[in-house]
C-alpha cells in the first residue's frame, strides 16, 4: 500500500517525540512547581507561620535562576514522589538522597550539596511492634523512598541505611525524559556554586555538617 504524499507529511507530526518538554511547559505557566513536605528543621519548616529552611530558599534561587516563578507546594511523603512521576510538580526538593533505586524512577540533577547522614538524623519511635521494633533505639537515617525526612532511633525501609557517619549526595529528581530541562537545570546549580551562592546557603542552615561540590 503507498502512502499519500501530503499523508507523510504528517506523519512526522504524530510522533510521540513531538510532544512538548517540561522546560516549556514551565516557561509557558511562568513558574516552577515545587514539591517538599516541610517537616523537618533545617531542610524546609514553619516558623511564626512562614515557610523556610534550605530546600525553600534553593528551590527559590533556582526558579529566579530559571526567570519563572517559585511555587512551593506542601505535601505528604505518600503523594511527594508520585505527584512528580505524575506531573503533578515539576521537580522534588526534599533533601532526596541519590540512589541507584532512584534513577531507575526518575531523571535528576546534577548533585547539589554532600552532607552527613547523622544532620537529618532524629530519634523516632517505630511505626509496629512487629515490623520496625528492631530498629528502634538506632540511628538509621533512610526514610521512605530514600528521601530523608523527619519521622524523628531513626526508621527505615531501606534494605540498606546508611551509617550517621557515611556521605550522602543530595539531588533534585523529575520525569524522565526531559534533557532540556536537566540542561537548564544543571546550568541553574552551576551559576548559583560558581558565585559562592550555594555555599553560603549550606552554611546558612547547616554549618560544616555539608559541603557543596565544585562547579
Amino acid at each position: 500500500m503507498r502512502l499519500l504524499p501530503g499523508l507523510m507529511l504528517l506523519l512526522p507530526l504524530a510522533s510521540p517525540f513531538a510532544q512538548a518538554e517540561l522546560i516549556d511547559d514551565i516557561n509557558d505557566r511562568g513558574e516552577l512547581r515545587i514539591a517538599l513536605e516541610a517537616d523537618m528543621a533545617p531542610f524546609s519548616f514553619k516558623q511564626d507561620g512562614r515557610l523556610t529552611g534550605f530546600d525553600v530558599e534553593l528551590g527559590e534561587l533556582l526558579a529566579q535562576e530559571l526567570e519563572v516563578h517559585s511555587s512551593i507546594l506542601v505535601t505528604d511523603n505518600a503523594d511527594l514522589l508520585s505527584g512528580v512521576e505524575s506531573g503533578k510538580y515539576d521537580v522534588a526538593i526534599n533533601h532526596i538522597a541519590l540512589t541507584p533505586e532512584l534513577q531507575d524512577r526518575f531523571d535528576f540533577s546534577e548533585p547539589y550539596s554532600h552532607i552527613q547522614a547523622q544532620t537529618i538524623a532524629r530519634q523516632a519511635q517505630p511505626r509496629s511492634p512487629d515490623s520496625l521494633a528492631m530498629f528502634q533505639g538506632q540511628s538509621s537515617g533512610l526514610a521512605q523512598g530514600n528521601a530523608f525526612v523527619d519521622r524523628g532511633p531513626l526508621v527505615t525501609v531501606s534494605e540498606k541505611p546508611p551509617a550517621v557517619d557515611e556521605e550522602v549526595a543530595l539531588a533534585i529528581p523529575f520525569q524522565k525524559g526531559n534533557p532540556a530541562f536537566q540542561a537548564s537545570l544543571d546550568k541553574a546549580l552551576q551559576r548559583i556554586k560558581a558565585d559562592g551562592r550555594l555555599e553560603a546557603l549550606s552554611q546558612k542552615w547547616f554549618g560544616e555538617n555539608s559541603k557543596t561540590p565544585s562547579p
